[in-house]
């Protein structure tokens, strides 16, 4: 989901933490609110985040007009590999009419919602309520300071968003031309992946808010293509999961669908049937004993089972099973079937496991089967 990449720092260095959007957006609320109250740019300009951190950004821009005010922030993403690191987050604001208190638009490079499901409703600019909040937060006090009417309207553009945003999954969302604006605290967290986990919980929440009774999670763009080929999907029903399948599944658990979907390559399902939620290889590498020990309830003699416990890969061990004619894949799919399971509310979801190979050929199945 991202073109970044960290910064180098020495071996045992704490990482970076940086800014979200949203704190990048209020920043430049602030300050271009300042100017338009009389009382200049402040730069840097200080906000306060929910969580009480008074970070001050310096500005990369500013502008004056008759009746309006521009200033920019540059989204400093810390040593997260972030899409929007780098990226110019600009707030225009003019005076709305009285009574009519804060309200937002999107300028260049700012989504639009356009299905239901989303944080905030269809037609609404694709402003998160927490960003939301911290903005008319910074308003409130520029207004106190000022003694001057807090009735504004505030336009936030991130100029080139709309390309940033095709590398998101903000266009499956049904979020159109450009990027969120994000951010619950404020604060980027260097690969905590949040959000990765926020856009599948979005994904989720559009499909319910759609209809939908079936959904699919997928480990990668060749599964992803197999499952909604094998099952005839529309987009709204595919969640780009990642190595995220605990993390779907979960929110599944208080989120129902009827029918759920996991497709995934053989390494990413062979270590969900080991017990990982998160299957990125930081995590832990596949048992290939364990592989082997599941292969023999497959069928596997010990010379075959030997094979697997010594290939170098996942990939390498299912070739072995397949020269011998054990159906690994499937007894791989039902071992991870039965751990993926207790993840989810069987009473309201019914879960399938698909393994796809490299070509996007099926190789294990469980689960289903109507």
């Amino acid at each position: 989901m991202s073109d970044q990449t960290p910064s180098h720092r020495p071996q045992g260095t704490a990482l970076r933490r940086g800014w979200t959007t949203g704190a990048c957006a209020t920043a430049a609320t602030k300050a271009a609110f300042s100017a338009l109250a009389g009382g200049g740019f402040p730069d840097p300009v200080r906000i306060t985040l929910p969580k009480g951190l008074t970070p001050a950004f310096s500005l990369a821009m500013q502008e004056r007009g008759e009746d309006w005010a521009r200033a920019g922030v540059v989204k400093d993403a810390g040593d997260d590999p972030d899409v929007t690191h780098g990226a110019l987050v600009q707030a225009t604001v003019r005076r709305g009419p009285p009574g009519s208190g804060v309200r937002f638009c999107a300028g260049e490079g700012v989504g639009q919602v356009t299905r239901a499901g989303l944080p905030v409703a269809i037609g609404e600019p694709a402003i998160n309520p927490s960003p939301r909040a911290m903005m008319r937060r910074a308003v409130e006090e520029i207004a106190a300071q000022c003694n001057v009417s807090g009735d504004v309207l505030v336009e936030i553009s991130i100029p080139g968003g709309e390309g940033i945003a095709a590398d998101t999954l903000n266009p499956r969302l049904g979020i159109l031309g450009g990027l969120s604006i994000l951010g619950t605290t404020g604060v980027v967290v260097p690969f905590s992946c949040s959000a990765w986990i926020h856009a599948i919980q979005r994904g989720i929440d559009v499909a319910r808010a759609a209809g939908l009774e079936h959904v699919a999670g997928s480990t990668g763009r060749t599964s992803e293509k197999a499952v909604q080929a094998h099952h005839a999907l529309p987009d709204a029903a595919l969640i780009d999961m990642g190595d995220f399948i605990g993390g779907m599944l979960k929110y599944l658990r208080t989120h129902p669908v009827p029918r759920i979907t996991v497709a995934g390559g053989m390494a990413k399902i062979t270590k969900l049937s080991q017990g990982f939620m998160d299957v990125h290889s930081r995590r832990g590498q596949a048992d290939l004993g364990q592989l082997a020990r599941l292969a023999a309830t497959a069928g596997a003699d010990p010379d075959c089972q030997a094979r697997i416990a010594a290939s170098n890969t996942v990939a390498e061990a299912f070739g072995h099973a397949q020269e011998a004619g054990v159906s690994l894949g499937d007894a791989v799919a039902r071992a991870a079937h039965a751990f993926a399971q207790g993840l989810i509310d069987p009473q309201r979801s019914r879960l399938e496991i698909l393994i796809f190979d490299r070509a996007g050929q099926r190789v294990g199945r469980a689960g289903f089967m109507d």
